[in-house]
């Protein structure tokens, strides 16, 4: 009976933490969606929300990590357990950057709109790295929750789109500032954006190899799409 009772102790821990770490994953899709809104109609009210959003999120991650050092001592946790605890640390911590990435991305749109030069800039040129950026960390946080590996291999194949957008548009990027040197300084701003859209479906991507883990205790960092495929059939 007291085996019983530590475990659902033990359980009631580990949903506490996972419950945590979704509302903080809740906080950084909204701190997305607040970058979006802010490049897309350059609105420097919703670029204040998002930089103001990102103490919140710190705040959680601190709090994420201190719940996981007691669980950790008090549990001592091995195997599968252990892999959840692991992961959810890592998760954690690519949360904070992504909300970081949004952060960012909200100082920069500031910027541009500080320059007089918000609105002649081919900001429209990303909306499709911003819609896979965003979908990304929506399908990671979703396979997460489900702990669904089919569903973390194919974010891992998407992020090759991001990347794929970020390098078509630097070229895009790099012909406008030839063809008008005056827009050579706002537009390393819209760079800067470009570069943090391609590191949140990085992050994005850190979290699905973080369900792969929890799920089939193998460590597919670095690891090819064929190599991930194969070792989960």
């Amino acid at each position: 009976m007291a085996d019983k009772h530590l475990s659902t102790q033990f359980d009631s821990d580990l949903n506490a933490v996972s419950n945590r770490l979704m509302e903080m994953g809740g906080l950084v899709e909204s701190q997305m969606r607040g970058a979006i809104e802010a490049l897309s109609t350059f609105s420097a009210e919703a670029s204040d929300r998002v930089i103001t959003a990102e103490q919140k999120v710190n705040a959680m991650e601190v709090q994420i990590d201190r719940d996981l050092m007691s669980i950790i001592g008090r549990r001592q946790p091995t195997a599968r357990d252990l892999r959840l605890l692991m992961a959810i640390s890592r998760v954690t911590a690519n949360l904070e950057r992504t909300g970081d990435e949004a952060q960012k991305i909200a100082r920069m749109v500031k910027s541009m709109i500080a320059s007089g030069a918000a609105r002649s800039l081919p900001s429209g040129e990303l909306r499709l790295a911003v819609e896979l950026a965003s979908g990304l960390l929506r399908k990671s946080l979703d396979a997460f929750a489900r702990l669904d590996t089919a569903m973390a291999v194919e974010i891992l194949k998407e992020d090759d789109a991001i990347d794929l957008e970020f390098n078509g548009f630097i070229r895009k990027l790099v012909t406008y500032m030839m063809e008008d040197p005056r827009t050579i300084s706002p537009s390393l701003d819209l760079l800067f954006v470009a570069k943090a859209l391609e590191r949140i479906g990085d992050h994005a991507k850190n979290v699905a190899e973080s369900v792969i883990y929890i799920v089939e205790g193998t460590d597919v960092r670095h690891s090819s799409i064929s190599e991930i495929e194969s070792a989960l059939s």
